[in-house]
This record gives structure tokens, sequence and C-alpha cells, in this order.
């Protein structure tokens, strides 16, 4: 490439491990340079919806919607089993009583909206706000419940919260499958050679990544919410895996079953296109 593609990820501390080997020259990359620009989950969804980045991490719901300019990259994402959003409240709320409720959430586009509103009807009172702020919002009362994400995931008790769901079990329970949370994109413009080149680039950024986990431990401080060491590794080790490397047959039935049904429910449009960009 003749510019620095425009690269857009999170800086939590799943997406640091995977982007820093990239972002820092740490593996061969030839011709390609990248410039990144660290953003929380749903500001990077709406940077998409504008074709903004060249490349950006995504909420696999954003994706349903982007799926004429952006193709999926198989390398870089985050997709697993038990690493699900979780719906939280203060003690004492039963879960039938949110129906028609203010829920805080983080983002309309995120996967954690997209599955609470594939769970059941009556959830569409939802009120996005940055994820690390949820947690402060449901337990002072300002809202009846929250979906949390990321390292809230550990810390949600700490803040005097209880589970009411883990949508991820939910789901897990329902398709047999891994849960889908966010994807990689590529600009369809870029062409199907810098595409596959930016991914066999992205799964060697993984792979480094778990060979030398102290070489990113730097750049993952220096931008997570948490800085507690167990929470970090708490945090890789829940977000980061083997699909990661490759999304693989059963990554790939996993999307295509979360689009079928997010498509039958009139939550995303259909689209035609092939979802990956090689």
């Amino acid at each position: 490439m003749k510019r620095p593609l425009t690269l857009g990820f999170s800086p939590c501390p799943n997406d640091t491990f995977i982007f820093d080997a990239l972002i820092h020259r740490r593996i061969p990359l030839g011709d390609l340079f990248f410039t990144e620009r660290l953003e929380d989950v749903e500001t990077l969804n709406t940077l998409a919806t504008r074709a903004t980045l060249d490349l950006t991490k995504i909420s696999y719901h954003a994706l349903g919607h982007l799926r004429d300019r952006y193709a999926l990259l198989r390398s870089g994402g985050a997709l697993g089993r038990g690493c699900g959003p979780l719906l939280v409240a203060r003690p004492g709320t039963r879960l039938e009583s949110l129906k028609g409720k203010p829920i805080a959430i983080p983002g309309r586009l995120t996967t954690a909206n997209l599955l609470l509103q594939l769970y059941g009807e009556g959830f569409e009172q939802v009120h996005p706000m940055p994820f690390h702020q949820i947690m402060e919002a449901v337990g002072s009362g300002r809202f009846e419940a929250g979906v949390i994400i990321h390292e809230s995931r550990f810390t949600y008790r700490q803040h005097g919260l209880t589970q009411l769901l883990d949508l991820g079990q939910w789901w897990e329970e329902e398709t047999a499958m891994p849960i889908p949370l966010g994807g990689i994109l590529a600009r369809r413009d870029l062409g199907e050679q810098v595409i596959a080149g930016i991914d066999d680039a992205l799964k060697r950024s993984v792979q480094f990544a778990f060979a030398h986990p102290k070489i990113c431990r730097p750049y993952i401080k220096a931008h997570s919410q948490e800085l507690d060491d167990s929470v970090i590794d708490s945090h890789i080790a829940l977000y980061v895996n083997d699909f990661s490397l490759e999304l693989g047959p059963e990554g790939e039935k996993a999307v295509a079953t979360l689009f079928q049904r997010a498509e039958a429910r009139g939550i995303i449009p259909p689209c035609d296109l092939p979802l990956f960009g090689y």
C-alpha cells in the first residue's frame, strides 16, 4: 500500500493484545503500514457506518448493517464460549419486571444489544452509554438494569450488582454454537489481494502475542480501564482464543446463524454479498 491503512480497535486488553505486534511492526509486514485509532466499541460501530476507517473492530450486530461496504476478516475477532454479555441489576430485581423498563446498554449496534433483543421481546427501552459507565449507572438507580461487556464481567459484584441473565450462556444453549461478539472488517474497495495480505498479517500478530505475552503488556496496560494484572489476564483468556487466529467452519456457522436470526426478526437487512473479501 502507498498510504498507511487506518485501523480502529478498542482499548480493551483483548484488542491491544491482538494488535500490538501489527501496530509496532514486531512481525514482517512488507509494504503494509497502519495508523491506529482506539475508541470504545460503539464509537467504532458509528465510524464504520460512515466508512471512515479502512479496517476496524466491529460488533457483529453492526456488521449486519454494513455488509455492502465491509468484508469480514478471518482473524483477530472475539468469538468463543462462556464470554457473552451479562444482564445485571441491583439485588432483588426480577428479570420479568424489566420489560418496558429502561436498560443501559453499551451501544445500539453492539452484539450485546442484539442478543438482548433476540432473547425476547419487551426489552426495547434501551439507553446506550460507554460500557465502563453502566455499572455505576445501574448501581446508583439511574437504570433498572444494564448489559455489561469486557472486563466489567469480572468486577460487577464490586458495584453491589447481581447477574440476572448470561446472554452468552442463553445463546450457547439455544444454538449449541460459540458466541460471535466482534470481528475485524476491511473495506471491500481495498481489493482481494490487499485484504488477504492484511488477514495473514493479523493472524501472525495474534500468534506473536500468544508466543510473547510479556512484550505486549506495556501497550495493554497503557490503555486498559482495569490495570490489575489478574483482571487483564482473565480478560485476554476469555476473549482471545483459537477463533481469534482463524474463524474456521464452526465460527463461520455461528456468525451465519446470528445473521439469519437477526434478519428473521427484521433487526438487520438481508445481504447477498459474500461475508469475506477474498
